[in-house]
């Protein structure tokens, strides 16, 4: 069970409405949804809805053991419905798990699965789980996907309560964005729901079956950008209370109550941060479901995108610190190891110190001692004395004698460099998805307060997750003037270049208009360039980020100094 609620593709649920009867591949563009799902986790009802005549075909007879395209060794199913079934398997080529999808060529649906496969495979976005192979061969269409032992389904998050508002806030915040590049692309989900979103082990949130359940289940829509938004608002909804946010009960969670209609989140639950329970009622506007308190709703995931954006930032909570125990001293350390422990209440005689050395030898041996300790003092005063005086006759050597007439010809240590003030600092991040990377922060670099910091967005691995090549921030510094070195402060070890506009009076937008003079790495990384650098802007791009508390790779930078 723990398996396939990490790993296995959400095409187990069902509809309990009408039957789906549009194809997959016809889910991109926009107009009116024909079905608008309302999941329901009863395998009754899902064994007996048939779509599109998909009840007519019979799944291929399959078992434990069999393989692939020798390759693929099936090992347990894990969903047998609608004419197909899916596969925990393991990749015997390249030792992995797997998860696959089987269904009959000849089946209605095959057509449409093989296609919405190969298109996700094409994208190629880490935030999605990745489809590994699409084939038809000995009349069996099967399609293989990772499979992410590590990961937890969002169902299983929220049987144990709602989410914290952070976690919230990271979740409604990266799926949309994933959304959004999918979309971009012509793909669309059409089944997200708590089965679809997993959070991995490094807290990073990813998405199964885009394209691919849908096609599976026959699943269409005629705004499949607003279907999409507003099941990650039913997502944040359920995240925030713990509750489906329609009538029937869905996915082990409890539905709203019957004939009052959709309420907010913060009316639904205590506590509930205000910002995002707006948030999930502007994605989940459709048919004029949102109050008149809220703004304008939500209907796709780039406008879901832009409205968190303009959010305050909601900031991870601090760590809790618990206080060490008190240190106790053991038996051992108290000189008792090996004894018995005496009774509670019985106060223990102590034990007398052995009288001092009173015999001959013990005053023999005093005298001895103190005959060393005299002599040894003695020794040391010689040698003192002696040392003295051989400094003093050196001193009284004429040859030797120092004068300083002002022609020293000695070098003199070279001045440090005046500090530059910086006139302002702006994020920089031209390859990013929207442009910008916490704006509004950009004032800590250089407030010289060691408490602040600039940071960037989260990412999955150190590289930004493999979608572009870094982030930064431009230094206004005034005027063109010479740049000697820049100092940058981070929280963590950071790979990073400094990169200059050399006499342009203008602030480039675009990374070509910066060139590269120093490079470095580290907490405390000191900038300085190869050649004498005159510029008025001057880029802090970060290549590398170090790895977060909170499992994330982010940069973020205390402190930046320039000096000429």
């Amino acid at each position: 069970m723990a398996d396939r609620s990490t790993a296995a593709v959400d095409v187990a649920d069902n509809s309990g409405e009408t039957s789906l009867t549009a194809q997959a591949d016809q889910s991109t563009a926009d107009g009116v949804a024909k079905n608008r799902e309302r999941d329901t986790d009863s395998d009754e009802v899902q064994e007996s809805t048939r779509t599109d005549g998909a009840g007519t075909t019979s799944p291929p007879e399959l078992h434990s053991g069999h393989k692939l395209a020798r390759r693929y060794r099936l090992e347990e199913c894990v969903t047998r419905l609608d004419g197909f079934s899916s596969w925990r398997a393991v990749d015997e080529k390249l030792r992995r798990a797997v998860g696959v999808h089987i269904l009959p060529a000849d089946h209605s649906r095959a057509r449409s699965v093989l296609a919405a496969a190969r298109s996700s495979a094409l994208l190629g976005d880490p935030r999605f789980v990745q489809v590994l192979d699409a084939v038809e061969e000995n009349d069996v269409v099967y399609v293989v996907h990772e499979w992410l032992p590590d990961a937890t389904e969002l169902t299983t998050l929220l049987a144990s309560g709602p989410l914290e508002p952070y976690d919230a806030y990271q979740m409604v915040s990266q799926v949309s964005s994933a959304m959004a590049a999918a979309h971009r692309e012509g793909l669309a989900h059409l089944r997200l729901n708590p089965n679809a979103v997993l959070r991995a082990s490094t807290g990073q949130w990813r998405i199964r079956g885009l394209a691919v359940n849908a096609a599976l289940r026959g699943v269409s829509s005629d705004t499949p950008q607003r279907t999409d938004t507003e099941a990650i608002g039913a997502l944040l909804y359920a995240a925030l209370t713990q509750r489906w946010p329609y009538e029937n009960d869905a996915y082990g969670l409890s539905g709203l109550p019957k004939d009052i209609g959709l309420i907010a989140p913060d009316q639904v639950r205590a506590g509930v941060h205000r910002g995002l329970s707006e948030l999930s009622m502007r994605a989940l506007a459709n048919d004029g479901a949102t109050a008149s308190r809220h703004e304008s709703p939500c209907t796709t995931p780039e406008e879901l995108v832009k409205a968190i954006g303009e959010m305050p930032r909601i900031r991870p909570p601090e760590p809790a610190f618990t206080a060490p125990p008190e240190y106790q001293r053991t038996t051992y350390q108290q000189g008792t190891y090996g004894r018995q422990t005496p009774r509670p209440g019985v106060t223990q005689p102590v034990p007398t110190p052995p009288p001092p050395l009173q015999s001959r030898t013990g005053k023999a041996l005093k005298w001895a001692v103190s005959a060393l300790l005299i002599a040894a003092l003695g020794l040391g005063s010689w040698q003192l004395a002696d040392a003295l005086m051989d400094q003093g006759g050196k001193n009284e050597d004429p040859g030797q004698t120092q004068t300083n007439d002002g022609n020293d010809k000695s070098p003199k240590k070279p001045a440090s460099g005046k500090p530059i003030a910086i006139q302002g600092a702006t994020d920089f991040d031209p390859l990013g998805n929207d442009g910008s990377e916490n704006p509004d922060e950009t004032n800590r670099l250089y407030d010289s307060a060691p408490g602040t910091y600039w940071e960037t967005s989260f990412y999955r691995s150190a590289d930004f997750g493999r979608l572009k090549s870094g982030v930064g921030v431009i230094l206004d510094l005034g005027k063109v003037q010479e740049v000697g070195k820049v100092t940058v402060s981070f929280k963590g070890a950071t790979s990073v270049e400094l990169r200059a506009a050399g006499d342009a009076t203008t602030q480039p937008q675009s990374l070509d208009g910066y060139e590269q003079v120093a490079q470095g790495s580290g907490t405390t990384v000191t900038l300085k360039p190869d050649e004498s650098l005159k510029s008025r802007y001057v880029l802090v791009w970060l290549t590398k980020l170090p790895l977060t508390e909170d499992g994330n790779y982010r940069g973020r930078v205390v402190d930046i100094k320039v000096t000429s």
